[in-house]
């Protein structure tokens, strides 16, 4: 969950089994390929759904859906609708998004740093 540090800051009432659970829940629905995505589309800029569905090529209208809403749910982007005729809805990423970005960042950075090793280890494999 963190460093010894990190840990032993915390309050004395800090349910760290709860925040691992949640951790790990939270895990399980972002780890995927069109979750990354959207927040890193976000991250460029607030967006209408049928100019983030146009950028992320290959995903589903149903796919979108279900994604924007989990990340919406996670408090990871918010969704805002104006009252137009017809409803406009946008989305933008929320300070969590925008941190979660950053690790997603992290995460493509060690990508390119490793794939030479990454792929050799997969040949030998």
């Amino acid at each position: 969950m963190g460093t010894r540090d990190e840990i032993a800051a915390l309050p004395p009432e800090a349910d760290l089994a709860r925040a691992d659970s949640l951790a790990r829940e939270i895990f399980a629905d972002i780890a995927n390929k069109w979750a990354f995505l959207i927040v890193e589309f976000l991250g460029q800029r607030t967006m209408r759904f049928s100019e983030l569905r146009d950028s992320i090529g290959g995903i589903s209208h149903k796919m979108l859906t279900q994604n924007l809403r989990m990340l919406e749910r996670n408090g990871l982007i918010d969704r805002t609708v104006y009252p137009t005729i017809p409803p406009r809805v946008e989305y933008s990423l929320t300070e969590a998004g925008d941190a979660l970005r950053a690790v997603v960042d992290g995460i493509c950075g060690w990508t390119q740093q490793y794939l030479g090793h990454i792929e050799a280890a997969r040949r030998r494999g």
